[in-house]
């Protein structure tokens, strides 16, 4: 377990315990849950399994608004600009970390948003169209060497497209970036052939490698997980050190009350660590991880600074190099 996950897993027991008083008075009106990617995708499944909870948690009506586009900074402008005090942002953060670095025309700034939460984890998982015949990292990078590897991601920039950077650069793979709208839509293609390799969460591809519709070339986590048959990490079949993964959580805007995002962290929190909620994202492949609001705030910096390297090192190659 890597440092980063053990701190979140070692959340404060305060924050899990009761709602502040502030939540006597808050919230006032329904709340927003702005998912900026396609229904389908990891953000997309958390945020329907959760909602219903948290609902009766605050005691309000609790909407999904799915709003696409630009690699999730769509939706992410939305809530960094919302003044209603009852709209959050539930995203891979790693991928909200990214977005300063790779994308010139954000309309938000980073410091517009506020962390409230992680909610939960999940390792990627690097998988191909059934119809590649590779069975293993060096069998694939030795077949785009000959032939087309289109890679699909959930948008330029995101975690998952720079994994696959990083994977290329360590094993010298040969392939092109096809980015799309969110995890699904990128899914979708994989599925369909239009592209043959896909690094994505866990959570919503893993049913679809145990339906035969895609197939597991490994998994981004440090050790080996029982659950997926004890499939190779990444790590173990040449990426040294390599560890990715969607972390999700929710943000809100700077301009949102502290006593707000206080309540509403605590009744995220509550919700996401009972044991029936808890079961569900283990069988997803995912595990609980929670965070105070500063917490997350911070990890979204440090993040920014280790994707910042992995760019750095692609240079020109990091849309592809076929």
């Amino acid at each position: 377990m890597t440092a980063t996950r053990r701190h979140f897993l070692q959340v404060s027991a305060a924050a899990a315990v009761s709602l502040p008083a502030f939540a006597a008075t808050w919230p006032s009106q329904p709340l927003k849950i702005v998912i900026p990617f396609a229904a389908g995708g990891t953000s997309d499944v958390i945020a329907r399994i959760i909602s219903k909870p948290l609902s009766d948690a605050l005691g309000q009506p609790v909407v999904i608004e799915n709003r696409t586009g630009a690699s999730g900074n769509l939706g992410a402008g939305v809530v960094a600009n919302a003044t209603d005090a009852h709209t959050m942002l539930l995203s891979d953060l790693g991928a909200l970390a990214v977005s300063p670095l790779v994308t010139k025309d954000l309309p938000f700034k980073i410091e517009q948003l506020q962390g409230v939460t992680m909610l939960a984890y999940s390792p990627h998982l690097l998988v191909v169209h059934p119809s590649v015949p590779a069975n293993n990292v060096k069998e694939l990078a030795a077949w785009s060497q000959t032939n087309k590897l289109n890679a699909a991601s959930s948008g330029s920039g995101t975690p998952n497209h720079l994994g696959i950077v990083d994977i290329a650069l360590t094993t010298g793979m040969k392939w092109q970036h096809v980015p799309y709208r969110g995890g699904a839509a990128a899914i979708n293609d994989t599925m369909a052939g239009t592209t043959q390799m896909l690094l994505n969460g866990m959570v919503a591809t893993y049913p679809l490698v145990q339906s035969g519709k895609l197939k597991m070339i490994g998994v981004s986590k440090r050790t080996r997980m029982a659950v997926i048959g004890n499939v190779p990490t990444l790590a173990e079949q040449g990426v040294t050190g390599f560890e990715s993964g969607t972390y999700q959580g929710v943000v809100v805007s700077a301009s949102m009350p502290r006593p707000a995002v206080e309540a509403l962290s605590a009744a995220l929190v509550k919700v996401i660590r009972t044991p029936e909620i808890r079961a569900r994202l283990t069988e997803l492949g995912a595990e609980v991880m929670t965070s105070s609001p500063a917490e997350t705030t911070q990890w979204l910096g440090s993040e920014r600074k280790r994707w910042a390297g992995v760019i750095e090192r692609a240079g020109k190659t990091i849309e592809g190099n076929a």
